[in-house]
């Protein structure tokens, strides 16, 4: 991990095209403006994990379904 210090106003550049700023401080809550291209998602952490795992979750509920789709397709097939 990578610790920076920067003050209000002040910013870092993440690779080419995102930029964060440091927009306020108050007591212990940091306030950060990010500039990004529309093409790049920003999350807060908690958000980004809650999205991770209802994908997962529906791709997992997507292959069960295909798995009974296919076995109900083989049994349906063997009857005639």
């Amino acid at each position: 991990m990578l610790a920076l210090t920067r003050k209000k106003g002040e910013s870092i550049i993440i690779g080419d095209n995102i930029e964060m700023v440091v927009l306020g401080i108050t007591g212990e809550q940091v306030r950060l403006g990010v500039i990004a291209p529309k093409t790049i998602s920003v999350h807060r952490k908690e958000i980004f994990e809650q999205i991770r795992n209802e994908n997962k979750e529906a791709t997992m509920n997507a292959k069960d379904k295909l798995k009974n789709l296919g076995e109900s397709f083989a049994s349906n097939k063997g009857g005639n």
